[in-house]
């Protein structure tokens, strides 16, 4: 059970960039772009990377592993300075901006658990809370907020995970994940060849200009302004650690084959609602679809709820010019999508409701661009937070099966398990590409024990 599970905190330390490598950086600040502002006061978001090492001792962490983890990680804030630094909201200054002046580091922390590793990077039942003593916490006050923590810890004899809890008004998904890849390529190939740079692909650019608001609606500042307003004027940076539902939620993982979406795509087409039009059904809309689905009948209740479905679609490619895939920084936006909740429930149809309801949004931002609508799209979500509790159904998706997160490999193998942890404040599900099944995707679940159980008797199990 979660109450026997103990964590034992061995060491808490500061990492600063290392001086091996030169400062390409001079500057000591960055602005928040309109994709930065848009997340202000969105909670971190928390991912943990599970390592497996059969007959791992704490000598052997303490003497190899660790020495090793840290001494890269070192490494690669010198590419990544701004994340050593912290987000800063001056009682003086009209925005929030990004600082990170010289010796400033991100908190390390170093764990013991006596948890059942192998039970907590498989795919069955478990209770939510298992994971948050392998999650460090953000250290903030009112005026400023660090930018990234981790937590190493130690399974003896099992293995050991990585948590990381990232910012969200600094770092979106694509950027988090660049980091941790460079981490450990530089971890890896520094056992080979004592390298400390890292290939292009790895390599972030810093460059805010290439962001440019075509609205004339200043974004940066209008999203700033709906936030305050939603929350009565609270410019407070200070995060929050509330665990929100995670209390009352187990956690699960499903996945979803090739075989299944060949299915899949079948049973949506022969049910299409409206067969005039061409559906998009690629992978992430036949799973968003169907998990949806899922989520909405496992729940319930009245069909005449609000079932708000949403997602993270990123932009570097979508601008005009597109710009560097190693961007740093926030790049997305989140087509959303408000229906009744009957549409997803329906036995035969609710598959179908969800796919094309996903396709629909995908077809959007190719149809109608980055910005369509962009001056409003903070307020469905500010008016949905209104309702009465129950009466609205958050389906919204973290992560992306184009991360490959499992290729992350420090140099004792890919990851073992990749698990979202934030997802259990937030009627969230996770995406990743599937760990053990080429081409198929995972799909990581947080929900009250009956709708999890109801979830996963029914789930490929009818005639996809």
């Amino acid at each position: 059970m979660a109450s026997s599970c103990i964590v034992k905190i061995l060491e808490t330390t500061e990492i600063k960039p290392s001086p091996e490598s030169p400062n390409f950086a001079s500057e000591s600040t960055l602005p928040l772009t309109l994709f930065d502002a848009y997340w202000f006061q969105i909670p971190p978001v928390e991912r943990l990377f599970f390592y497996n090492l059969n007959d791992l001792t704490p000598a052997d962490f303490s003497s190899e592993i660790l020495p090793k983890l840290k001494h890269s990680l070192s490494l690669t804030l010198h590419h990544y300075l701004p994340i050593a630094g912290s987000l800063k909201w001056p009682s003086h200054a009209p925005k929030p901006f990004i600082s990170y002046p010289p010796n400033n580091g991100v908190s390390l922390t170093v764990a013991q658990s006596n948890a059942d590793f192998h039970r907590l990077t498989g795919n069955g039942i478990y209770e939510a809370v298992e994971l948050h003593p392998l999650i460090p916490h953000l250290k903030s006050s009112d005026d400023s907020a660090s930018i990234l923590a981790l937590q190493i810890t130690l399974f003896p004899g099992k293995g050991f995970s990585i948590g990381i809890t990232a910012h969200h008004t600094v770092l979106d998904g694509k950027t988090t994940t660049m980091f941790m890849k460079s981490w450990a390529y530089l971890c890896k190939q520094r056992n080979i060849q004592n390298s400390h740079q890292l290939p292009p692909e790895l390599t972030p650019v810093f460059d805010r200009d290439v962001i440019r608001d075509p609205t004339g609606f200043d974004l940066d500042v209008l999203y700033l302004n709906q936030w305050l307003t939603y929350t009565i004027g609270n410019k407070s940076l200070k995060v929050s650690t509330d665990k929100g539902a995670a209390p009352n939620l187990v956690r699960a993982t499903v996945t979803i084959t090739p075989e299944d979406f060949k299915k899949m795509r079948e049973k949506v087409f022969s049910k299409s609602l409206d067969t005039s039009k061409t559906l998009h059904l690629s992978t992430f809309a036949l799973t968003l679809g169907y998990v949806s689905s899922c989520i909405v009948k496992a729940r319930g209740g009245a069909g005449d709820r609000i079932a708000c479905l949403a997602f993270t679609a990123d932009c570097r490619s979508r601008l005009d010019p597109p710009i560097s895939e190693t961007y740093f920084g926030n790049c997305n936006v989140v087509p959303s999508d408000i229906s009744k909740a009957r549409g997803y429930m329906d036995f035969e149809n609710g598959f179908a409701f969800g796919a094309e309801k996903v396709s629909n949004m995908v077809k959007g931002l190719k149809e109608k661009g980055v910005f369509e609508g962009a001056k409003d799209r903070l307020t469905p979500f500010f008016e949905l937070a209104k309702e009465a509790a129950g009466s609205v159904q958050m389906i919204t998706v973290a992560g992306s099966p184009r991360f490959d997160l499992y290729e992350t490999d420090f140099g004792w193998g890919r990851a073992w398990k990749v698990v979202v942890v934030s997802i259990d404040k937030n009627e969230a599900i996770s995406m990743a590409e599937s760990r053990d099944e080429k081409r198929g995707i995972e799909v990581g679940l947080a929900l009250k024990k009956p709708e999890m159980e109801r979830l996963l008797n029914v789930f490929l199990k009818d005639d996809v």
